[in-house]
């Protein structure tokens, strides 16, 4: 399937912006892919092009990603939210018969649902090209409802992309890291340039690659009590855990510090030295603390 239609090229852009009335919002973030070599390689690496495969996209544009992901995918439904967008879709798909787009809030919509009645036999991809402002929601989101698909493959700010995939222990790791790794394996697949956006923004990109795996961290006792402790761990990173977890979870430095010892680590450890199997022994710990309150 090739589109009548260059949506690469910005001419092509803005006499589709002046024939629909469009204009760029900056509340959604709207920056849209012009770089011609960008898509195809999301298509390709962020699918299984071997296979009939489904994929949800989420964020359109004007359809230059979608139109990439109907040539590889049995079937495309598209998430956008902004409702202008429906009509100038309606004419840049159309010659995309495999594409179903749904104006929703991804955040609000209900994607099980979603993949159990678009996509029957399939294996399910996601792929996006994620606003900056709300790149952590929709991620955690997408993870944490535990949808049956493969891998969730996204365009994020760089510095965001270093910390999606930060390993635990290292410098960049923050809660996003322990978060996204208790769900998946990601990898960094390329960089792309500001210049590759109109408009152009103040930062570069990454198209980072999730695959989502059926195992989770083991002896979780609380999942929302793990994850609880973990993103409090990260609220004042310089800040050593008996003080920091001390703050954001309202009890006692003796109570942390036991937590601690019976954990393993020492009483001066900080939220990036750990590990995701550190923090299970440690949110453990630290449920046991509570509880004895």
């Amino acid at each position: 399937m090739r589109s009548r239609l260059n949506l690469t090229n910005q001419s092509v852009i803005r006499d589709i912006m002046r024939k629909f009335g469009f204009s760029f919002s900056k509340a959604l973030g709207q920056n849209f892919l012009i770089n011609p070599s960008v898509c195809p390689r999301i298509a390709q690496l962020g699918t299984d092009p071997g296979r009939p495969v489904g994929v949800i996209e989420i964020g359109t544009g004007f359809g230059v990603l979608t139109t990439e992901l109907s040539k590889v995918a049995e079937k495309v439904v598209a998430v956008e939210i902004d409702s202008r967008l429906i009509p100038v879709l309606e004419y840049t798909l159309a010659d995309c018969p495999n594409v179903k787009v749904i104006n929703a809030d991804v955040l609000k919509i209900d994607l099980l649902e979603v993949v159990r009645n678009e996509f029957p036999g399939m294996d399910v991809y996601v792929c996006a090209n994620l606003p900056y402002y709300i790149t952590s929601p929709i991620i955690m989101s997408l993870l944490e409802q535990r949808l049956p698909v493969q891998a969730i493959t996204v365009m994020v700010q760089k510095e965001a992309a270093a910390r999606i995939c930060a390993e635990p222990g290292s410098r960049d790791v923050g809660a996003i890291s322990i978060a996204v790794r208790y769900f998946s394996r990601p990898r960094i697949l390329f960089s792309v340039s500001r210049g590759s956006f109109m408009p152009a923004p103040n930062v570069d990109s990454c198209v980072v690659r999730m695959d989502v795996g059926s195992d989770t961290p083991k002896g979780v006792e609380d999942e929302a009590y793990f994850f609880r402790v973990v993103r409090s761990a990260f609220a004042q990173r310089r800040k050593t855990l008996v003080n920091t977890l001390s703050a954001s979870l309202g009890c006692k430095k003796a109570s942390v510090a036991a937590a601690l010892a019976q954990a393993g680590l020492k009483p001066s450890a900080r939220a990036e030295e750990l590990h995701i199997e550190e923090f299970v022994l440690l949110a453990n710990a630290m449920r046991k603390e509570e509880l004895k309150r």
